[in-house]
């Protein structure tokens, strides 16, 4: 069973930079994707950015150009570079790690219930 515990969160003003990671047990990289996503109060989850087990990458729109996800297969470690933060990006930041494939349009809408997740590390961005 894939365990994922992020960490990485915190305050910071806007234009700053955080860098989240997510280490995952139970897990190979062969056949995976992984994922960030975020919920902002009131708001519905939404996809950050993606990698599958090939390398390839998917970004959301909003985030295209600040933030860079990438993984190290020997750390079984996943993590996201966020760099020109906005208040707008405040939320509750999610790793999952789901099969190649098992999303409905893009690697950033995965079946929810075919993934695993993480606990969630919170990011906050002031003005």
């Amino acid at each position: 069973q894939v365990h994922l515990v992020e960490s990485g969160g915190g305050w910071v003003q806007a234009g700053g930079s955080l860098r989240l990671s997510c280490a995952a047990t139970g897990y190979t990289s062969s056949g995976y994707c992984m994922g960030w996503f975020r919920r902002a109060p009131g708001k519905e989850r939404e996809g950050v950015a993606a990698i599958d087990s090939d390398g390839s990458t998917t970004y959301a729109d909003f985030v295209k150009g600040r933030f860079t996800i990438s993984k190290d297969n020997a750390k079984n470690t996943l993590y996201l570079q966020m760099n020109s933060l906005k208040p707008e990006d405040t939320a509750m930041y999610y790793c999952a790690a789901y099969l190649t494939g098992s999303w409905r349009r893009t690697p950033l809408d995965p079946v929810a219930e075919f993934a695993s997740w993480g606990q969630g590390t919170q990011v906050t961005v002031s003005s």
